[in-house]
């Protein structure tokens, strides 16, 4: 069904949740699966209180870490994961990098680390669903309940099966 997996993380824990969505989905398809973290480059400093050059070495760094974890997590699961940071706006930097990769779907958390929680969805997230042309699996963080389950667990048939 899906030819290569490219998931996206900003380290938060709805990413988290869509780092083992998309491993699950990688191994379930002997999908490759590929990562990115986004370094947002609309931030600006322009006081003389932050570096901006060391400001975005520090976001470069954090991005490659949260990374990592995601090189590790698939690693347990026995799935190879190639991984970029790139840097610009995060939705675009990650439809760009879904079409690089002619990606076959795209999986992003619900939510980021913004702290505006007024949006159902992030904006980046919502930028990313409206714009794409492939399929986005948007994955919602493990403290969210939605009746009965969590709102990172696949749907359930009334006698507990999955859908």
């Amino acid at each position: 069904m899906y030819d290569s997996i490219l998931v996206a993380t900003d380290g938060s824990e709805a990413a988290a949740t869509a780092v083992d969505h998309a491993i699950a989905l990688a191994e379930r398809f002997d999908a490759p699966l590929y990562g990115i973290a986004v370094v947002d480059e609309r931030t600006e400093y322009d006081t003389g209180i932050v570096d901006p050059e060391e400001a975005t070495r520090q976001l470069r760094a954090r991005a490659a870490g949260w990374l990592e974890e995601l090189e590790s997590t698939a690693a347990e699961a026995g799935v190879t994961v190639e991984t970029a940071v790139r840097s610009g706006v995060p939705h675009e930097e990650i439809l760009d990098d879904a079409a690089d990769r002619d990606a076959g779907a795209i999986v992003l958390g619900s939510r980021g680390r913004s702290s505006f929680r007024g949006a159902l969805l992030g904006s980046t997230v919502d930028r990313v669903v409206r714009i794409a042309n492939r399929p986005v699996l948007v994955v919602g963080g493990g403290g969210e309940q939605v009746g009965d389950r969590s709102a990172g667990e696949p749907p359930h048939d009334a006698d507990g099966s999955d859908v």
